[in-house]
């Protein structure tokens, strides 16, 4: 059973993964660009999605990537895709990898959706490998 943990931890430890894995950057632009409307939900997922499942150790970082990716991309979340397609580059997964995901998104969710994702993928890998390092 998991330690308890108490939410002012969970929201350090989820702030300090939620970095690890998007960078910097990004995290300072979702952080300023919070309202008194969104700051709640900010919370929630600094907390709940960074906090407690991406910081899980019961499957490495590589493989929440690839899961990310393969959710996302079935269920047509462009946006988030891009984003995590950037992460999953600064987490060590390998083009290949995000290709072989996408290979099964055609066939489990459908070719049009593996399409729309091979196209934001080959943009930010085309990126990446320009940049020579992941992106921030």
């Amino acid at each position: 059973m998991p330690e308890h943990r108490d939410d002012t931890t969970r929201h350090a430890e989820g702030m300090r993964v939620r970095r690890d894995v998007l960078g910097d950057a990004h995290v300072d632009r979702a952080v300023a660009g919070t309202t008194e409307f969104t700051e709640r939900f900010q919370d929630f997922i600094t907390r709940y999605a960074w906090g407690e499942l991406w910081n899980g150790t019961d499957i490495a970082r590589t493989t929440r990537s690839c899961i990310t990716l393969a959710i996302l991309a079935a269920t047509g979340l462009e946006d988030e895709f891009a984003m995590h397609v950037r992460a999953a580059l600064r987490n060590g997964v390998r083009p290949e990898e995000v290709r072989e995901v996408l290979m099964h998104v055609a066939i489990y969710a459908g070719v049009p959706r593996a399409n729309t994702a091979f196209k934001i993928a080959n943009t930010i890998i085309a990126e990446h490998d320009d940049a020579g390092s992941a992106p921030r």
